[in-house]
Parts: structure tokens; C-alpha cells; sequence
């Protein structure tokens, strides 16, 4: 690692370009961020100097820059790549400390404004969510599901008389509840889940992140219009890490999607983790950017105004997550259908339907037992940026 020089006011990174090479630490002068569309307020101050960093999120996903950033003054930088993040780690723990302390704030903030964008339940997630979870859950008789919830909330919620009622629930669906399914002890590090199976339910607090070794697993929210699908994870993905960052309660559940193992890190032991094992720290840090990165093109979504331009977009980025070659054509089928599509851009079932409706009169689009497949990706990729570009136009006209 060496020292770049940038003269003032030059640019050091644009947003849009594509596959960010290296972040940097700033050593010396001051530097300020950008962005196109401003989604949100920015959670983060966008004048930064000595000792801050810039483009870690999109360097460590591997994705397009997500900001633009100016040199204010005069500025000397650390560039580091990828690829040696792992050196950072060994050579400045408080350094990468720094940036997964940042992480964490940063994809709360994100977090709770997309939740407050896209779903109709704008509730404060806490212990007292697991209750509705609970009863949603036993509503659509499932039943481990809802004694999962039932039971935590048990735990974690100090209203007695609550508490009281939640028991005799609990005792009521007993009878259909399964939970020998779940073998293995609560503290064993590997742990095998069966389809269908709650790994943690949101309003619960947590101190483990699971990575998964096996099988996928899907994060989802009760809203007032049922079970909203976030993303589905597959194997290598690693998820709950937010428990390791903050004591925040979980701001969504994980269900395993199909049968999976999953390895589990605990909270105590993460600062052990750090200095031992700092290629798993450098996979924690690349996780967690490629989930900044994808919320804020989700935020993106959110500001374009056709419920079809943001089904559009979002399958776009489900490409872009993905990394798909969207410059050779070819096929390519997604790993979930057209209600959970609805679902990720927070549209009401009756909505959804007729937007499916329109999607589908693209030649482009059809549904393959169950799952959206597109026909050339390519032709598809031209079609979505359009909406984008819409947008941006039209943010520009009311600026």
C-alpha cells in the first residue's frame, strides 16, 4: 500500500462507473461525496479528512461506484484493492473496526428507510413484533414457525399479562408443532434446518451471523399484507451479521428456503475473529457491501414513479446482484416468481396483479413453473434503464 495525490476539486471516483478497483484512506486534506439522486438523507456526513475512507462498498462488492467523490483540497490517499483487505486487517485492525462500525450504521439506516418506503407496516421492529409475527404465522397454519415467535417473545417481553396470554397460544397450537425437526443444540456451531424452518424471527435480539455452508434461506417481514420476500440467500452468503455490529433487534426474519446447514459466529467471540481469522472478517466486509450496495439501489427503486418501471429496475438489479453479462444475449431465469417480485417493491396483492399483467405483455417476460425467465437479457437490460433514465430526468426538472 502507497500514498495517490489528487490536486483540488479533481474527481477521484464517478458514480456509475462500473467495478470499483480500490477504495481509499484519506491521509491528508478533505474530500466531499456525492450522488445523483438523493434518495434519502444521507445517514453519513459527506465532508470527510483524515482518516476516513470512501468507496469501501463499492470496492468490496465488486459493483459500479455508488457516489461521486471531489477533492476539496489538496488530498494524499491510501488506495487499497481488494485483494488486500486482508493486509489492512493485519496491519490496522482499528482501521477495518472503523469501517464495519460504519457498515453497521449505515445499513440500519438503509435498512429502516427502506422499510419505511416500501412496506405499510412502518411499526418500530421490537420484542413486541413477535407477537404479530407469531399470529401470522399461526394463521397460515405454520405452526413451528409460530411457536418459534411465540416462544421468544415469551422470552424477551416484560409485559406479564402479555406474556400470560402468549403462554396459553402456545399451549393451544402444541399439539401441531413439530420441533424435534430442529436436531441439533442451541449452542453447536454447524446446525441443520429443515425446509420451511425459522432461524430467528425479526423483533428478536440476536448475537450470532450464520453463513451458509448448504441450501438457501430466504429473509422476509410480516406486514398488513402478509409475508414480504427481501432476498433470497444461497450458499456462502452469510446474514444476521447486524446482531455482531449492534444490539439492535432483528429487522427481519430467516426462514430456511430449502434444507440448509449453516455455520454460526457468535457475538462473543467476533473480536477474536478479527484478529485470527481475518479472511472470514474480509468476507463479512465484502457480505456487507454487497448489501449496502443493493439497498441503495433498492432506495433507487423506490423514487421511480411507475409501478411498472420499478419491476422493471428491480429485476435489473436482481441482475446486476448477480452479476449477468447484460451485454451478450441469452436466457436467464430468476430464483423467485412474480409475487415476490411484487413483494420486494412493496406493492398491495390487488396492485401487483395488474402490473403483472402489463410486465407480461413483454415478449421478453414469461413465468417457468413459477419463476420469471427472460428471454435475452440484453434487450431486457434496455427496457429497465429506460425507466432509470426517466427518473433521473425527472429529478432533474424538479431540482
Amino acid at each position: 500500500m502507497g500514498f495517490t495525490n489528487f490536486f483540488k476539486d479533481a474527481y477521484i471516483t464517478v458514480e456509475g462507473e462500473k467495478k470499483a478497483e480500490q477504495f481509499y484512506i484519506i491521509r491528508e486534506g478533505k474530500v466531499r461525496l456525492y450522488k445523483n439522486i438523493a434518495i434519502v438523507s444521507e445517514e453519513q456526513d459527506n465532508d470527510l479528512g483524515p482518516g476516513d475512507y470512501f468507496g469501501v462498498v463499492s470496492t468490496m462488492s465488486g459493483q459500479s461506484h455508488i457516489e461521486t467523490a471531489c477533492a476539496m483540497t489538496n488530498v494524499v490517499l491510501i488506495p487499497v484493492r481488494q485483494n488486500q483487505f486482508t493486509q489492512l486487517i493485519q496491519k490496522n485492525t482499528s482501521a477495518v473496526r472503523k469501517i464495519l462500525s460504519q457498515f453497521s450504521k449505515r445499513m440500519r439506516f438503509l435498512n429502516e428507510s427502506l422499510t419505511r418506503l416500501t412496506l405499510k407496516n412502518n411499526a418500530q421492529v421490537n420484542a413486541e413484533h413477535l407477537l404479530v409475527v407469531a399470529e401470522y404465522y399461526t394463521k397460515q397454519g405454520q405452526f413451528n414457525n409460530a411457536h418459534y415467535a411465540y416462544s421468544q417473545y415469551i422470552k424477551h417481553c416484560p409485559d406479564e399479562k402479555k406474556v400470560q396470554a402468549a403462554r396459553e397460544k402456545l399451549k393451544k397450537i402444541a399439539p401441531k408443532v413439530n420441533t424435534a425437526k430442529l436436531d441439533f443444540k442451541q449452542n453447536a456451531m454447524i446446525r441443520d434446518y429443515p425446509v420451511g424452518a425459522m432461524i430467528f424471527s425479526e423483533g428478536e435480539p440476536g448475537d450470532e451471523v450464520f453463513i451458509i455452508k448448504d441450501g438457501s434461506v430466504k429473509i422476509a417481514k410480516v406486514t398488513s399484507d402478509g409475508e414480504v420476500l427481501l432476498a433470497v440467500l444461497k450458499s456462502g452468503d452469510i446474514f444476521g451479521e447486524m446482531a455482531l455490529l449492534d444490539s439492535s433487534p432483528r429487522g427481519a426474519s430467516a426462514i430456511a428456503y430449502e434444507k440448509c446447514q449453516l455455520m454460526v459466529v457468535n457475538k462473543s467471540n467476533f473480536d477474536q475473529i478479527i484478529e485470527t481469522q481475518p479472511q472470514l472478517v474480509t468476507r463479512l466486509t465484502t457480505m456487507l457491501a454487497e448489501r449496502i450496495w443493493l439497498s441503495y439501489k433498492q432506495l433507487a427503486n423506490t423514487g421511480i414513479s411507475d409501478p411498472l418501471g420499478r419491476m422493471y429496475d428491480m429485476l435489473l438489479i436482481q441482475l446486476e446482484k448477480k452479476r449477468v453479462n447484460l451485454e451478450t444475449p441469452r436466457a436467464y431465469q430468476f430464483d423467485f416468481g412474480v409475487p415476490e417480485l411484487s413483494g420486494m417493491i412493496g406493492l398491495a396483492r390487488n396492485e401487483g396483479t395488474a402490473m403483472t399483467q402489463r410486465l407480461l405483455q413483454n415478449n421478453l417476460i414469461k413465468v417457468t413453473q413459477g419463476k420469471i425467465h427472460v428471454e435475452n437479457v440484453c434487450e431486457f437490460a434496455k427496457k429497465a434503464a429506460y425507466y432509470r433514465k426517466m427518473q433521473e430526468l425527472a429529478q432533474s426538472r424538479k431540482k
